[in-house]
């Protein structure tokens, strides 16, 4: 572990590589778990702002889920997420084929709103968890992931590099540039 500013960073997303291999888990983060992807205050606002507009991108069981649990949920432990559908799919997931995808990332993509997705769901395979005085950055290790982590060797990619936009949209630019300059110190 290392501090950066107001953060205690893990040295596994230095360390660790990965690459999501979507043909390989067919998006099972989406699907599997048992709770909805992490949210923020303002992302709740954000959802419940969006809606309408991804709302014609999504099933008609995620509707339907949303519609009677809210855009948004408090989770078992308290913490805001996403609502699911039967206490599995998130109820934003979408399916091309077999591959689970995001609906809010659908209509992101589409230029239809301007907001990409979760940053929680931005920056997996990292968690970070907020506290008082700072937020730990850890590596989520998952066993669906096991060809992600096998792409990302074969690529090398280590995590930090494979999230590098989420880090920005959540640390800022300053912030990632100074990770770049610890995991270029590790490398000596």
């Amino acid at each position: 572990m290392f501090q950066l500013g107001k953060t205690i960073v893990s040295e596994d997303i230095l360390g660790k590589d990965f690459v999501c291999n979507l043909s390989a888990c067919k998006g099972a983060c989406c699907v599997d778990g048992d709770a909805g992807a992490p949210l923020s205050l303002e992302e709740t606002k954000i959802l419940e702002e969006i809606y309408p507009k991804i709302k014609p991108f999504l099933r008609k069981e995620g509707i339907a889920a949303i519609e009677a649990q809210g855009t948004w949920v408090n989770g078992t432990d308290g913490d805001l997420e996403t609502p699911l559908i039967d206490n599995k799919d998130c109820a934003y997931v979408i399916f091309d084929g077999k591959t689970a995808l995001c609906g809010i990332e659908q209509a992101y993509n589409q230029g239809i709103i301007d907001w990409k997705k979760p940053v929680s769901c931005h920056l997996y395979p990292i968690r970070v968890k907020d506290f008082t005085e700072f937020a730990a950055v850890n590596y989520d290790k998952w066993d669906i992931c096991d060809p992600a982590c096998s792409l990302g060797q074969e690529l090398e990619v280590p995590v930090y590099k494979f999230v590098k936009e989420a880090l920005i949209r959540k640390f800022g630019e300053d912030w990632y540039a100074e990770l770049e300059k610890v995991a270029l110190d590790m490398k000596k």
